[in-house]
């Protein structure tokens, strides 16, 4: 009896020390040696990768893709912008999400980009943007799309003809841009269609990789970008950007 007691014991112990330990985040600062899950191509990647120490990092095609793998505790958590984060975690109660002053103290801008030299195109989309926030449009943009309780109105589709121009775009990005049935809808199309209409074209939307926007921006497969993108001193190597139009920061989403 003894020895199958001591057995038992034994096994306990073993399986006992095999249990991961919990892993608690509850800032910045806990992310050194993490598991951290990004979208690729995105400014929450650059800064893992460089303000990180010792991160083990997992690049998605997108948030929803990491959130996937964070609920299936592969990874330990995720680092992404904060609307579509807070999108992730409505929808998925086992998430929560974590903020730090780190974040808020170093907002980023979001503007459309469009290829290098498109001067006339770039005018049309500042003139547009400019305008909606002088009439009241952009405001109503934010109300419909980012409301107080939760409950988005999308705009109906506005109308538009012309030379076609193609808007590219990462479908996976709410309330910004994402699928809803069989459009894709969200604040940047929104803009979008008002860009074309001001301009007196006719829109096309592109769904694509966010880290695909740039290179098809510059071999003329879509002519400018409204995809959530955040002005970057190395983006602006690549690209011309707009006014800005939205300022956000990162958070990290954790299991609960």
């Amino acid at each position: 009896m003894k020895k199958l007691a001591f057995l038992a014991a034994a096994v306990l112990l073993t399986l006992t020390g095999c249990a991961k330990s919990k892993v608690v985040i509850n800032g910045k600062a806990d992310l050194n040696g993490k598991k951290i899950g990004v979208q690729a191509g995105t400014t929450g990647e650059l800064f893992v990768q460089e303000e990180v120490e010792g991160a083990v990092i997992s690049s998605f095609k997108s948030g929803i893709d990491a959130a996937l793998d964070l609920k299936n505790g592969a990874i330990d958590c995720v680092v992404l912008d904060e609307l579509p984060a807070e999108e992730i975690v409505k929808r998925n109660p086992s998430l929560k999400i974590i903020r730090d002053p780190y974040f808020a103290e170093n907002k980023e801008e979001y503007a459309i980009a469009v290829k290098k030299g498109s001067s006339s195109l770039l005018a049309k989309i500042n003139e547009t943007i400019n305008n909606m926030k002088k009439n009241g449009e952009y405001e109503a943009l934010v109300n419909a799309f980012m409301p107080a309780d939760g409950n988005i109105v999308i705009p109906a589709s506005e109308a538009t003809s012309g030379d076609k121009v193609i808007l590219g775009t990462n479908a996976a990005f709410p309330p910004f841009e994402y699928v809803e049935g069989k459009n894709i809808v969200g604040f940047d199309i929104t803009m979008g269609e008002k860009i074309a209409k001001n301009a007196g074209m006719k829109l096309e939307v592109m769904d694509m990789a966010f880290d695909s926007l740039i290179p098809a921006l510059q071999a003329g497969t879509i002519d400018f970008i409204a995809a959530g993108m955040s002005v970057t001193e190395e983006r602006k190597k690549n690209v011309d950007f707009s006014v800005p139009y939205f300022a956000s920061e990162q958070v990290i989403i954790v299991r609960k």
